[in-house]
Parts: C-alpha cells; sequence; structure tokens
C-alpha cells in the first residue's frame, strides 16, 4: 500500500511543479485574451460612455484591416529589414566575440549590453539628437559634402535623416540588436573548436568549414534572435512615433491612438488579435521553412 500511495506522489509530482505556472498563464494571459476577444466582437453603443455589448460583430475585423492595411504592412516591412540588418550586424559581432576575443569576452558582452542600462525612450530620443539637422551624423555628411550621396542611394531623404522610413528602422536596428546578438552568441560559444580543427584536418577552406559546420550549428541561436527581434520591432511605435513622420506609422501606434484616443476599444481588439494572429503565422512558418524541430534534435 505504502508503495503504491508513493507511486501516486510520484505521478501528481509533475502536475504539482506545472501548477503555478499554469495558473500564472490563465490569469495573465487566457483571462486577457478572452477579455480582448469579447471587446473584439463587441459594439460601442455610445462614443462617449465605456459601455460595451457583447454583439458578436465579427466585421470588426474586417474594418480594422481595411483601415489599418498600410500600417500593418509597413509594420512587417520595417520589421524584416531591421530584423536581416540585425543579423548582418550581430552575427560576425557574435562570431567574433565568441571565438576570437580571448580574454576580452566579457568586457564585449558587457559593452554590448550597457545600452539596455538606459531606457528604451531615452536611447531613441538620443537618436532623434544625433540623426538631426544639426546632429552630428548630417554635418559629417555636409562636412565631407556627401549628402547628395546618400540622397541618391535613399540614406537620406532631402538632406534629412530624420522623419524618414530609414530613420525609423535605424532606430528599431539600434533598439533590438543585441537580442539578436546574444542568442547567437550563446549557440556560437556552444560548438566545440575541435569541429573545425577537423573540418581543416580534411582540407576545408575555412569558407566551407563555417558553411557546414559552423553557421548550421548557430541556426537555432538565429532562430531565437529573429523572433525576439522581429515580434517586439514589429510592434513597436516609439522609433516611428520619434524619428518617422505621419507616412511611417506603424500599427503599434495605430492600436495605441485607438485605445486611448479614439476609445475606439473594439476596433483596437479587433486590430491587436489580427496582429498576432499575422505574428503567429509568421513564427509557425518560419519555424518549418528554418527546421527548428531537426536544429534542436
Amino acid at each position: 500500500m505504502a508503495g503504491e500511495s508513493s507511486l501516486r506522489k510520484g505521478r501528481k509530482a509533475p502536475y504539482a511543479l506545472i501548477g503555478p505556472g499554469m495558473l500564472w498563464l490563465i490569469l495573465f494571459f487566457l483571462v486577457p485574451m478572452w477579455t480582448l476577444l469579447r471587446i473584439a466582437l463587441s459594439e460601442k453603443p455610445n462614443a462617449f460612455l465605456p459601455d460595451y455589448e457583447l454583439t458578436w460583430r465579427w466585421a470588426n475585423f474586417s474594418d480594422a484591416i481595411s483601415r489599418f492595411q498600410p500600417e500593418l504592412i509597413r509594420s512587417f516591412t520595417y520589421a524584416g529589414v531591421a530584423t536581416i540588418l540585425c543579423i548582418l550586424i550581430g552575427y560576425p559581432l557574435a562570431y567574433f566575440v565568441a571565438f576570437k576575443a580571448g580574454r576580452f569576452r566579457a568586457l564585449l558582452l558587457g559593452l554590448i549590453m550597457v545600452p539596455f542600462f538606459t531606457s528604451f525612450l531615452i536611447r531613441t530620443i538620443a537618436w532623434q539628437t544625433i540623426l538631426g539637422q544639426d546632429g552630428p551624423a548630417l554635418g559629417v555628411l555636409k562636412a565631407l559634402s556627401l549628402v547628395s550621396v546618400t540622397d541618391a542611394i535613399g540614406l537620406t531623404s532631402n538632406g534629412a535623416f530624420l522623419n524618414t522610413p530609414q530613420a525609423v528602422i535605424g532606430g528599431l536596428t539600434y533598439n533590438f540588436v543585441a537580442f539578436m546578438i546574444l542568442p547567437i552568441y550563446v549557440s556560437l560559444e556552444k560548438i566545440d573548436p575541435r569541429l573545425m580543427e577537423a573540418a581543416r584536418d580534411l582540407y576545408s577552406t575555412p569558407a566551407a568549414a563555417f558553411r557546414k559546420v559552423v553557421l548550421p550549428l548557430s541556426l537555432p541561436g538565429v532562430f531565437a534572435g529573429t523572433l525576439l527581434t522581429f515580434i517586439p520591432a514589429a510592434g513597436d511605435y516609439i522609433n516611428a512615433e520619434l524619428l518617422g513622420n505621419v507616412k511611417t506609422g506603424m500599427i503599434g501606434s495605430q492600436i495605441s491612438k485607438l485605445f486611448l484616443k479614439e476609445s475606439n476599444y473594439p476596433e483596437a481588439a479587433a486590430l491587436s488579435f489580427i496582429f498576432m494572429a499575422i505574428i503567429t503565422v509568421g513564427v509557425l512558418v518560419y519555424a518549418k521553412i528554418l527546421g527548428t524541430e531537426e536544429l534542436s534534435a
């Protein structure tokens, strides 16, 4: 009997361990999501009162898409470009820190994290100063007479950095590049250097060894970094508000406006659900293409 009792307790132990996490998810994820869904399917009879009636109005979703389709496309475009730039910037830096930094590795990792000691908002405001008409970035271009060149290649617009899509994408890249560097660094650090030595012993060129050994083993880090970068970048609105203009607004700006200024909660909730659905489908497709199941096996 004692053995059976201990066996039953052993079977219940995993459920007891996941109990607090499940309770947290139910209270702070499922319940708010259900509330948001109810609002998304409701109507607001009076524009001046915070009252809603659940009428199962699915048209809120189609209305949100038709009204804010440009912002949706713009958000995912900006986030996609910023994510690609983060990979191009972050991967070489993570590779250098993992394999070449030696005793300076901890120092470089600390320098990568230093910007996070300042708030997201302050960092973006600082970029306003850097990219402004009297800022150092434009000052260097003017001193070198390169403004016409940067205008031609699309880096600036009419001799200005600010209030352009390029500035918004640059701000997103700067603010989220560390989220790309750190996961890639963790994946690279786990790679046994002897694998590359073995590749060289088999007469592999450095480029071939990187392509066939290092890159495949680091793809889980690229996948994690992409998610950590793309998802918050797509929902960000601080960079669009401070570095862009009325034509560079992103979906986060519109959701904030609907909630806080127009008090149009049903359409704001519907737009939030649409955004989350697109993100979820995109992540699943990306995971399937990258083959993360095989990478983690």
